[in-house]
């Protein structure tokens, strides 16, 4: 079993009422464990005056405590000597009320190392083959990497392994790449004990998700964040970067039901965080009993990224990596990944250059395709009001000249419509434009589309004689190069035309806010990114 830990900062006497009332939300939602972070506290009152209230939160834990003095050298708040830490320590796991000595306490393999004398000081604190006290607290020795993987990692697991004292092997570092991840899992796999390994920030979420897969001791999560009931109170902040919430890991990614053979999914691009995809998509599992996950898989930009981070998580057998959404800006990269991996680009895929999806057969066999391009079509006619052969004439602008503008413009070429696309770079508009025209593929034939795609003309955009635009860029996204930004802004707007934003977080963007103002019909991004998963999960429910 691994356990679900939620983590909780305490910094002051007055914050243990709110510490407790959050662990006891944590532990209703899911969490079998409770992690004090009382360096802060210890820190400013002192060992002796802080002990009273560490023994308070651990007597009043609705589930099994670890008590951590973190060190300021390695991220935490305890800046005084390491005798005086370890005093503190000593006297709470020698308690003699019982249920006031935590079940484990965290010390740092570093110091633990440093002296034979702190060694031993620690060591008659918890349970070890040689203890002669009694004592119930137990051992997690432990060592970070705040800036990155360690160094010595391998060889820090090993003094671990090594170590009598030690119950449970901690290491955690702020994950870089997919490989930190991977390597994360790679230890726990080969653990000599029981054992913890997991890598912080954004690119180290898996890692967290991940975790019963490959039979971690734990994984942590925060109390409370934006939008939760614990949003008010200091512990909803956590105590490492990426923590998700306990109703996040329950709730948004089926933490309880993941184990060794769980197919893992998930969303590659740059940025991820705002992503929609694995609360859609977990949920979809959820329905239709397939013992899958969805997780975020930040990639950032470049080919050399995305080629070097795909090929990690398919040569990694034990993860069961299965498939994949991929978004800005790696759509264009996905589609040149498999066709030189040897696999199948499907039709509409290798026609738009573009794809949103890749597919993992049993086998390892790769194949991918493009929702985007139908979902757009079917978002964009029902916000005109009109049905698909009614497109036939129309003129459309298409803002953007990425993986999303170039399956929007064929999709909406193909079914008859006059697609000019504008871009901040003329040349790349024109080349996608030329890309589409002719094909992408070898095999396809020139005049692919029963519509035209031809590049805008610089003052064009505001010409008037559009009947819809519809923006592909990340303008105004949430966590985007400019979430306030309007790529209409000085276009001149009425009721006649319809005003599409690809853009689903947030829901209401600055496109859309200020074109509805002047009378605009709106389509938000949210239709076309429902339309576009659902055809994804279809895929994937069919994998064998």
């Amino acid at each position: 079993m691994t356990h679900l830990c939620v983590s909780i900062p305490v910094d002051a006497a007055d914050a243990v009422g709110a510490a407790l009332a959050a662990a006891a939300r944590g532990a209703e939602r899911g969490a079998s464990m409770v992690e004090w972070r009382v360096d802060a506290l210890v820190d400013a009152l002192g060992g002796a005056q802080a002990l009273p209230h560490v023994r308070a939160l651990v007597r009043g834990a609705p589930v099994p405590s670890i008590v951590t003095v973190r060190s300021a050298r390695e991220g935490g708040d305890w800046h005084g000597a390491d005798d005086e830490r370890v005093s503190f320590l000593e006297a709470l796991c020698a308690a003699s009320v019982p249920g006031e000595a935590p079940a484990f306490i965290d010390f740092e393999l570093a110091d633990f190392g440093r002296s034979a004398n702190l060694r031993q000081k620690v060591e008659l604190c918890v349970v070890h083959p040689g203890q002669v006290r009694d004592v119930g607290t137990r051992l997690v020795l432990s060592a970070h990497g705040p800036e990155g993987r360690p160094a010595d990692l391998v060889r820090s697991v090993a003094a671990m392994a090594d170590a009598p004292s030690c119950t449970v092997a901690k290491v955690a570092w702020t994950a870089r790449s997919v490989r930190d991840c991977v390597e994360a899992f790679e230890l726990l796999l080969a653990r000599p004990k029981p054992m913890v390994a997991l890598c912080m920030g954004e690119a180290g979420v898996m890692t967290r998700v991940l975790a019963p897969k490959f039979g971690a001791f734990l994984t942590f999560a925060r109390a409370g964040g934006p939008g939760d009931a614990d949003a008010a109170a200091a512990v909803a902040v956590g105590t490492a970067p990426g923590q998700p919430t306990v109703a996040e890991l329950v709730e948004r990614y089926g933490f309880g039901c993941i184990g060794p053979r769980t197919q893992v999914f998930g969303v590659v691009g740059w940025p991820v965080a705002h992503s929609r995809s694995p609360e859609v998509h977990n949920a979809w599992f959820r329905e239709r009993s397939q013992d899958a996950v969805y997780v975020p898989i930040p990639v950032a930009p470049g080919w050399e990224s995305f080629k070097a981070s795909l090929s990690e998580l398919l040569a990694f057998a034990p993860l069961d990596f299965r498939g994949a959404s991929v978004t800005l800006p790696h759509k264009e990269h996905l589609v040149r990944f498999v066709r030189e991996s040897g696999g199948t680009v499907d039709a509409i895929a290798a026609r738009i250059g573009a794809a949103n999806t890749l597919c993992v057969a049993e086998g390892g066999a790769l194949r991918c395709t493009n929702t985007d391009a139908p979902a757009a079509v079917d978002a964009l006619v029902a916000g005109m009001g009109i049905d698909r052969a009614a497109l036939r004439g129309r003129r459309v602008a298409v803002i953007g000249a990425g993986g999303v503008a170039r399956a929007v413009a064929a999709g909406l070429a193909d079914e008859g419509a006059t697609v000019v696309v504008f871009a901040r770079r003329a040349d790349r508009a024109r080349a996608m434009c030329d890309d589409l025209m002719r094909g992408t593929d070898a095999g396809a034939a020139c005049g692919a589309f029963e519509g035209r795609v031809v590049a805008g003309r610089e003052g064009e955009l505001g010409c008037g004689c559009f009947h819809a635009f519809v923006n592909c860029t990340p303008v105004g996204m949430e966590g985007g190069p400019d979430p306030d930004g309007n790529p209409l802004e000085d276009v001149a707007l009425d009721g006649a035309v319809t005003v599409m934003d690809t853009v689903y977080s947030p829901r209401e963007t600055p496109l859309l806010r200020e074109s509805r103002a002047r009378g605009a019909r709106c389509v938000d991004g949210l239709a076309m990114f429902m339309d576009q998963a659902r055809r994804q999960s279809e895929l994937w429910a069919g994998l064998s």
